[in-house]
């Protein structure tokens, strides 16, 4: 089986199909979810259960993810592929910016004539049928002077009639009493209540649409009102839809669309070129409901007409002049495509002479790899590609320089390697932890070595001196100071050290001088008697601006008692089992700086469970968006964790660093000792 799936992902990879990226392994899982949804919805259908149609959505979904996902991916490799040479890279490029928006361009006034000749054929249509309105108004203004003239003059109401041509249907009312109406037309139109007397438009009487118009004068006998009306039929819409295409009237959806036609009339003309497209149109008609006067549902007005119908109507009446314009248009449009052509071809030549210059280039960097450095790139132009083959062969020059510089920082590399093996050697490896104390202590410099410094000395079975300190600086010179530190510490401590005449300490309360005569046994040295030693040997065989923090504590086991002198380290604290804290900042300034210094130190008594803390300023002092890690946080993350071992409690310390720092440099050496008294 394992043969199989070896075999299996070998061909995939031939053919360059094995999912490598996030993305493609994404998408295999989703197909692979989405396949097995399928097959249980098709399982759950033969055994006839009812939670099969519930994954239905879900396998909908995730095969449209998984779709878009696959598509993602074939565009990436296809893409990858096709734009690996720089020739097709600028091709694209040239179809982005030069090809891309002259199409969009044509696709934008195509997009606009087809919407304007749209428009434009919906105004006509439009327009003719206003204009029908405004005849009938004509005629009802025309019977209403006249019947009012004969009213005037004497005659009979009963002696008068409608004008003959009237073309419509007209009833005239006098006073609200009916004078004369077509009665071979049909009933007399009513005199509505709201509609006022100037009137002309679209009317609806019991569910059919009329073109009506009403108007309204004062005669001796009184007022007079006269309705003319013609029905929205075949024969109204023949004289709208002349030379213009096929109209249709009807009423309208919810959706604004036409639904099956009152009256439809006109033709649509066959095509006269190519690009003679159908332009299709529609728009509402305001309507008013006749009898109250209120807006009635709107009738719809829509059709089809022939883009040379709507060029004939918009420019005959500019007769050879239109002509003129087509034939101009047409020599625009045929220059606009030689400018194009142009641009494609110098876009080509431009584009190999790009390409030219990088084949050379990629072909140099091949001489290059190989350590052919007498190799130079012919220069036949002046140009910036000419000038860029011009600092290559520069660059040429100046690689083997480069390979010599590189050995010299590998071999400047090898050192610091070494220094940073003879530096952890420094440190404690192996801890002899006392009957009632155990301690644990952690360095992570923030290059290849630290100039931070913690020691653990063993004084017998029952005596420790805990020793932490920080050096001036970074890097290898802060390194040494800090190996100096450490032998001269555990040479006082373990094999004794010299007393200096004018060295002196200050040991409860009272100041002691000392000489060159005697050897002080390295037990029985006090820490303060120790960072006098320590200050002096450092101030006269390190540079001025060369110092260091140090804090030595000795802890006794017998009594519990750790006696302790500070020279300007970060105060250590001892972290009570009660939740109390004290620091331990005792002592005097920092060692190696000023000669002839003396110490104070202290002695505190120390309860099982006490937890004693020491840390350089890379824990505490990191910075982000909200400030300093602190050391109140510090203190909380040591009480919160105290029960745990102490290797444990420092892992969670740094780690709690870590995230503070987030993705920036560790700006310091992250040192942390820690005791626990039993």
């Amino acid at each position: 089986m394992s043969s199989r799936r070896l075999q299996l992902r070998l061909w995939m990879e031939k053919h360059a199909v094995y999912p490598r990226s996030k993305l493609a392994i994404v998408t295999v899982y989703l197909l692979a979810i989405d396949v097995l949804l399928f097959l249980i919805q098709q399982l759950s259908f033969i055994m006839k259960r009812s939670f099969g149609e519930s994954l239905g959505g879900w396998v909908t979904f995730l095969s449209a993810v998984a779709i878009a996902f696959l598509l993602v991916l074939i565009v990436r490799r296809i893409s990858n592929g096709l734009l690996w040479r720089l020739r097709n890279r600028l091709i694209v490029t040239y179809v982005f910016i030069g090809v891309i928006p002259f199409v969009l361009l044509v696709a934008l006034f195509v997009g606009g004539l087809y919407l304007l000749a749209g428009q434009f054929a919906t105004y006509v249509a439009i327009s003719r049928l206003d204009s029908a309105a405004a005849e009938l108004k004509a005629t009802t203004e025309t019977v209403e002077r006249a019947v009012g003239n004969d009213l005037d003059a004497g005659r009979n109401a009963a002696d008068l009639s409608a004008p003959d041509g009237a073309n419509a249907r007209l009833s005239v009312w006098l006073n609200g009493q009916l004078l004369f109406s077509d009665a071979g037309q049909g009933p007399a139109i009513q005199v509505p209540s709201g509609v006022a007397g100037g009137f002309a438009g679209l009317a609806r009487e019991k569910n059919k649409v009329f073109l009506r118009a009403m108007s309204q004068g004062s005669t001796k006998r009184g007022q007079l009102t006269v309705i003319g009306s013609k029905p929205i039929d075949a024969r109204l819409l023949t004289s709208v839809a002349a030379d213009l295409g096929e109209v249709t009237v009807g009423e309208l959806d919810q959706t604004g669309r036409l639904i099956p036609p009152l009256f439809s009339a006109g033709n649509l003309a066959p095509a006269r070129r190519l690009l003679d497209i159908q332009i299709p149109f529609a728009t509402h008609l305001r309507t008013i409901d006749w009898s109250s006067g209120s807006k009635a549902n709107d009738a719809g007005i829509g059709g089809g007409v022939r883009l040379s119908s709507l060029y004939d109507d918009l420019f005959s009446a500019l007769g050879e002049v239109g002509s003129a314009r087509e034939v101009l248009l047409l020599i625009l449009a045929i220059v606009l495509g030689i400018f194009e052509i142009a641009a494609a071809y110098i876009g080509t030549q431009l584009t190999r002479t790009v390409t030219g210059s990088v084949a050379e280039l990629y072909r140099a960097t091949g001489f290059v790899n190989r350590g052919e450095f007498s190799h130079r790139i012919p220069i036949q132009s002046k140009d910036q590609l000419a000038a860029l083959a011009g600092s290559f062969n520069l660059m040429i020059e100046s690689i083997e320089k480069l390979v010599l510089e590189q050995k010299e920082k590998q071999r400047l590399q090898n050192e610091i390697t070494i220094a940073q093996e003879v530096q952890n050697q420094l440190f404690p490896r192996r801890v002899t932890n006392l009957s009632n104390l155990e301690v644990h202590g952690f360095c992570r410099p923030a290059r290849s070595v630290s100039g931070d410094y913690y020691d653990f000395l063993s004084l017998g079975s029952d005596r420790m001196i805990l020793a932490v300190g920080d050096v001036s600086g970074k890097g290898i010179s802060a390194a040494l100071l800090m190996a100096t530190i450490n032998s001269a510490v555990r040479a006082y401590a373990l094999e004794g050290m010299p007393v200096f005449r004018r060295a002196e300490a200050v040991i409860a309360g009272e100041v002691i001088s000392a000489s060159y005569e005697s050897i002080l046994p390295g037990a029985e040295a006090s820490p303060a008697t120790m960072l006098s030693l320590l200050n002096h040997q450092l101030y006269h065989s390190t540079p001025m601006e060369k110092y260091a923090t140090l804090f030595l504590g000795m802890y006794d086991g017998a009594t519990r008692r750790l006696n302790y002198s500070n020279a300007g380290h970060l105060p250590p604290l001892i972290l009570g089992d009660d939740g109390s804290c004290s620091r331990l900042g005792r002592g005097g300034t920092v060692v190696g700086l000023f000669d002839e210094i003396s110490y104070e130190e202290d002695t505190v008594k120390l309860a099982p469970g006490d937890i004693f803390l020491a840390y350089s300023d890379g824990v505490t002092e990191p910075e982000n968006d909200f400030g300093e890690f602190g050391e109140e946080r510090l203190i909380s993350i040591v009480q919160e964790n105290r029960d745990l071992p102490l290797a444990r409690i420092s892992e969670i310390v740094t780690a709690a660093v870590d995230d503070w720092i987030g993705a920036a440099e560790q700006p310091d050496d992250v040192t942390l000792v820690l005791a626990r008294v039993r």
